[in-house]
């Protein structure tokens, strides 16, 4: 957002150098991204008067024009009546105007500053001599315009003489500061040059008082009865405060703002365009309330004949084309203006084509209204409108401010184009706001500060920028102005009173309680034992938004009805909050494998939002701790999927205390899960499900184009958490003597599961006084046979001596005829 100084010294006194001035403001208002001193561009311009004008010999679009320049300026050729020749190429120079002249010598302020600025001067075309030139908009650097010179004034105006200072009469000896924005977020009235104003005098020590027609919040207006007012109407309260809309008649099509308007709107970065625009845009500049101007007469052929104008929701598949051409669908979450049943603006956005005000319009609709904002927010990000207007909208404007601002439009348009109001104010304000005072005491606002201000000193600094200070001495009684929608408990206005005087105004003391180091808490520790042990397993860490896209959650197979939209995300690619960790890593794997790594395995911890785990007491969403896990690799000779992922949680529990059992999916887990349920399992502790394990559908594998491996799990870590409080501490030190491994393949019955062979072997392993392990490694039924080959490992290690090949082969010989007689088995 780009200020004027110059514009701000017209509502407040700035005695103030301007580096000083971008100080305080940094400090105590908003940051300054840049200071830019455009006096300079300017200082060399003046004024004049063309007293003839002739075409040029031998050109088609030349004119030779004699200009009055009061004799201001030196060293320039004159002629006998001290008039300078300049050679003009404009199609509107004529005698009679008042022009800006560039006179020898001057830069043209379009090239000021740059590496190869032009510098004018007297110069020959067709053998005439030029002197400087006559100055369009674009060569003065204000606005994309050089179809012709600008027009400042008719002759007879006393105020534009020939020879003043276009900067000094124009107001462009101006400095401009660059807001940044973002820290003005919850701040709507200082989005204008009042509320700017405002605050630039409350954080200098001085008083403001703002405009008359700002205060005055139910203005009179009476129409002339030759049209009967149109009805407006707010379908649904939720998505506007307040809409305001007056007809206005016998608008000048050809009128112009006064250049002085111009040059403000073009300063800090609007084209002006037509008066009745100008009007809307100075406005919206000035008092943060944007206003729009429908063509009334192509309103009424829109809606049919009828004059009704209604506030609603977009619908799926509905279009609007834009004032910038584009054509959009739009979608319940827009708020559209509708005339009849027909949608003619996105609200709060950009109007719509078909009621465009042209050089044909003479009767204008003009409409005053807040939106949602958080609807807009969307709307923005959905569409990509980022115009001044949305801008501020976004903010959350004041009902209260629509009336006053679309009051002194009507006057403005009335002073620059002649237009009239046809009918009074009609409007649709459903539930008008109450401010209530809030209460404070001394002793409260010092305590929170830090600070030792008086009564007095806080009435006076909340009186500056017009609060209403009331109560004795102690306890006050606050009630913000109705421009300061974000002031709503008594911390708001303690934060005010600090940041008018200036937190570093406040002397720094230390607090009087000791310090203590705070222990990490045992969910916090658990987190990090997490991180270590799956780290330590070979495993990378990654950390991702917490928010998705709805597609995202389609191909992760979850239902988006059971996620959170968010209203006004920070991107269109981020609307949802996500329902669990695995869409997100699973959304990393292709890129990995893109990048070269052809096995890995990628982990997460973080929280998860479901709708239908409800809300909490303080009516938000149920957050839930989770670890998120999956292990991919390109080789589809890397190992079983299922298995791998079952290794990694496995690991994890036996590090964490956790004893867990698997079991298959039921008919409901499999509804809506991303893993396939013949591949899959529920983890389950002590009959509490821990989460699941288990590789993803096809559908998902093609979605997220997942290589031949790719599998892994994802866990509650709250439960984790209460599993392991209750987890032995069991010290197990590793063998000093090397292992050693067998592997055993048994032929089974077909409906034999290798869950039963497992089970069978770790009962032969348990009865062994070594320390042992199982793991699987091959799985195969020929199609249509009755029998499968199901492959283990054996891990052998003693803690007293080296195994002998011989003594592994006698203890894995156990384990087997073990299995083989429990299960009917056959060693092969």
């Amino acid at each position: 957002m780009i200020v004027s100084v110059n514009w701000l010294k017209k509502y407040v006194d700035i005695d103030m150098p301007i580096d000083e001035l971008a100080v305080l403001i940094g400090a105590r208002l908003v940051e300054i991204e840049g200071v830019e001193n455009i006096a300079d561009k300017y200082k060399d311009v003046v004024i004049a008067k063309v007293v003839t004008c002739e075409k040029l010999e031998g050109s088609d679009h030349l004119s030779v024009t004699k200009i009055d320049d009061g004799g201001r300026v030196q060293d320039v050729e004159r002629d006998e009546n001290g008039l300078v020749q300049v050679v003009c190429g404009a199609p509107n120079v004529r005698a009679g105007l008042l022009v800006a002249w560039l006179p020898p010598k001057s830069v043209v302020p379009e090239t000021f500053g740059s590496d190869d600025p032009f510098v004018l001067g007297a110069r020959k075309m067709l053998g005439v001599t030029s002197n400087g030139m006559l100055a369009s908009a674009k060569e003065l650097d204000l606005y994309e315009d050089h179809s012709g010179i600008i027009e400042l004034a008719d002759a007879g105006v006393d105020s534009v003489t020939p020879g003043k200072s276009f900067a000094e009469l124009y107001d462009l000896n101006d400095t401009l500061l660059d807001i940044e924005n973002k820290s003005l977020t919850h701040r709507p009235d200082a989005f204008g040059v009042i509320g700017f104003a405002r605050e630039i005098a409350g954080i200098s020590g001085k008083q403001f008082e703002t405009p008359e027609f700002l205060k005055n919040l139910n203005p009179q207006i009476d129409g002339d009865g030759s049209i009967d007012a149109p009805t407006v109407s707010i379908d649904d309260p939720t998505l506007s405060d307040r809409y305001q809309m007056i007809v206005l008649g016998d608008a000048r099509e050809d009128a112009q703002s006064p250049f002085e308007i111009q040059s403000y709107l073009a300063r800090v970065g609007m084209r002006p365009i037509s008066a009745v625009v100008d009007v809307t845009n100075y406005l919206m500049l000035a008092s943060g309330q944007r206003l729009h101007a429908f063509d009334y007469d192509k309103l009424v052929a829109v809606a049919g004949g009828r004059t009704d104008v209604h506030v609603r929701a977009g619908r799926d598949g509905e279009k609007l084309e834009l004032l910038d051409g584009r054509t959009i669908e739009l979608s319940p979450e827009d708020i559209v203006i509708a005339a009849g049943d027909t949608a003619i603006g996105l609200a709060g956005a950009m109007g719509g084509a078909s009621t465009e005000i042209d050089e044909h319009t003479t009767r204008i609709a003009l409409e005053s209204a807040t939106f949602n904002l958080y609807k807009l927010r969307s709307t923005q990000m959905r569409h990509g409108i980022f115009s001044e207007a949305i801008t501020r909208f976004t903010k959350g404007q004041p009902a209260e401010l629509t009336a006053p601002v679309l009051a002194e439009a009507v006057r403005l348009m009335g002073e620059w184009a002649g237009a009239r109001p046809l009918t009074s104010i009609v409007e649709a304000y459903p539930d008008p706001r109450t401010i209530e005072p809030i209460e404070v005491s001394v002793h409260t606002v010092n305590a929170v500060l830090g600070s030792e201000y008086t009564r007095e000193q806080i009435a006076e600094t909340l009186e500056r920028v017009e609060f209403d200070v009331r109560g004795d001495d102690e306890n006050l009684r606050i009630t913000a102005p109705y421009w300061r929608a974000d002031i709503h408990i008594a911390e708001d206005i303690i934060e005010e009173i600090g940041r008018l005087n200036g937190f570093d105004n406040i002397a720094p003391t230390l607090p009087s309680r000791t310090f203590k180091a705070v222990s990490p808490s045992g969910f916090d520790a658990l987190r990090a034992k997490i991180r270590k042990v799956l780290v330590r397993a070979g495993a990378n860490e990654v950390l991702t938004y917490s928010f998705v896209h709805g597609d995202v959650l389609a191909r992760a197979l979850q239902v988006p009805e059971n996620s959170y939209r968010i209203t006004n995300s920070i991107s269109p690619d981020l609307q949802y909050y996500r329902q669990s960790l695995t869409p997100s890593l699973l959304g990393l794997v292709h890129p990995n494998i893109k990048s070269g790594f052809d096995e890995f395995a990628l982990f997460e911890l973080n929280k998860v939002h479901r709708k239908n785990d409800g809300v909490t007491d303080e009516n938000v969403p149920v957050e839930k701790n989770h670890v998120g896990f999956v292990v991919a690799a390109k080789k589809s000779d890397a190992g079983a999927s299922y298995y791998r992922a079952k290794y990694f949680v496995e690991y994890l529990l036996k590090e964490l205390g956790i004893t867990a059992w698997y079991e298959p999916f039921t008919a409901e887990d499999a509804t809506e899960t991303i893993f396939e349920p013949k591949r899959a399992a529920r983890i389950v502790a002590e009959n509490i499900t821990l989460g699941v394990v288990g590789e993803y559908k096809l559908s998902a594998r093609q979605s997220f184009k997942l290589p031949d491996v790719a599998a892994g799990f994802e866990l509650d870590t709250n439960v984790l958490y209460e599993l392991s409080k209750k987890a032995p501490l069991i010290y197990e030190p590793l063998s000093r003597y090397p292992g050693t491994e067998r592997d055993v393949c048994f032929q089974v019955a077909g409906a034999i599961s290798y869950e039963q062979v497992y089970d069978a072997a770790a009962e032969a392993l348990a009865e062994l006084k070594l320390d042992t392990t199982l793991e699987p490694i091959d799985l195969y039924q020929p199609e249509n046979a009755d029998v499968k080959n199901i492959t283990v490992r054996i891990g052998l290690t003693s803690q007293n001596q080296t195994l002998t090949a011989e003594t592994a082969n006698t203890l894995t010989s156990k384990v087997s005829a073990h299995v083989a007689q429990k299960l009917d088995a056959t060693i092969i």
